[in-house]
């Protein structure tokens, strides 16, 4: 596992922050399935790669972990680490040790592999359809909202339907509430997913990214991922009136308390707008109190008291 989470840390700040919360096995699993994503996020973000080769890179990705080959890993790491599809130095060393993220999930239990290997196939196929629509500078345009609501689908509805799957491993206290989860999983992803896409809108652009279609009022999509956030707060309360582990319901909360208090930011002060590293420690504390006192996480009022 240290292995892992030190390329976790290099990958992710949010995840890096609230992953180690989960209790195990919980924790390893989605560790794996985070830097299995994240690979194929890579080959789908590479504005160093033509069309064709972050097509092929996907395909790759998608037949080892259909059935998982851990020397065919190690030759694919090499050419993929040949001329990196990004800069980013994270990226680029979570790509040369892909054959040991590959290893550490065909250690996993058999169900939890299932639950992964599907979800990745799902996701990496879906961004393989996306990229082949870029034009011939890679650049992807969405249409209409329902386009963009597709592209969120793939890239984090589905792993919000992965996460509750794996969440429900096991807890059989969480049985009675499956279908509450699981009505709002997708939506969970998607609104984490629209308050980045609002973030990061501009550097989107400049690298050929433009998912805010140009059709769409950016109002209308605030709306959305406001609408989303509400459907996170009531997956998260779900899990803490059902008295899943304590760690289970922080791992959810702190992301949709910080994209929360980040929308109101980005909404007032327009693209590439951020949360100070204090106000993220703020937002910590509070959630970290919340369990503490056995109150409800994400209250009404936290998101805008940072604006």
């Amino acid at each position: 596992m240290t292995d892992l989470e030190g390329l976790l840390e290099r990958t992710s700040r949010t995840f890096a922050l609230n992953i180690p919360l989960l209790p195990e096995p919980t924790r390893r699993q989605v560790t794996v399935s985070y830097l299995l994503f994240r690979i194929a996020d890579t080959f789908e973000d590479s504005v160093e790669w033509p069309l064709g080769r972050r097509l092929d890179a996907l395909e790759r990705f998608v037949r080892i972990i259909e059935k998982p080959q851990v020397g065919r890993a190690r030759r694919l790491a090499r050419i993929w680490t040949r001329v990196p599809p990004l800069e980013h130095p994270g990226y680029v060393e979570l790509l040369a040790e892909a054959p040991k993220v590959l290893e550490a999930f065909v250690a996993l239990d058999p169900e939890a592999r299932s639950v992964i290997g599907e979800h990745v196939v799902r996701t990496a196929k879906g961004m393989g359809t996306f990229v082949a629509r870029a034009g011939p500078t890679g650049d992807l345009l969405l249409r209409d909202l329902a386009d963009l609501r597709e592209y969120c689908y793939v890239v984090a509805g589905i792993v919000g339907e992965m996460l509750t799957a794996l969440f429900l491993l096991g807890r059989s206290e969480l049985e009675e509430v499956r279908g509450e989860l699981e009505d709002r999983s997708a939506e969970f992803g998607e609104g984490l997913q629209l308050t980045n896409i609002l973030r990061d809108s501009s550097s989107d652009a400049g690298e050929g990214r433009r998912f805010l279609p140009a059709e769409v009022d950016r109002s209308a999509v605030f709306a959305l991922a406001r609408q989303d956030l509400g459907r996170a707060v009531e997956y998260t309360h779900v899990l803490q009136d059902a008295g899943a582990p304590r760690g289970l319901v922080a791992f959810n909360a702190l992301p949709v308390a910080l994209a929360r208090a980040t929308l109101v930011r980005v909404e007032a002060e327009g693209p590439g707008a951020k949360l100070s590293r204090a106000e993220v420690t703020r937002l910590v504390a509070a959630v970290e109190t919340a369990l503490d006192q056995g109150r409800p996480v994400l209250s009404p009022d936290e998101a805008s008291s940072l604006a």
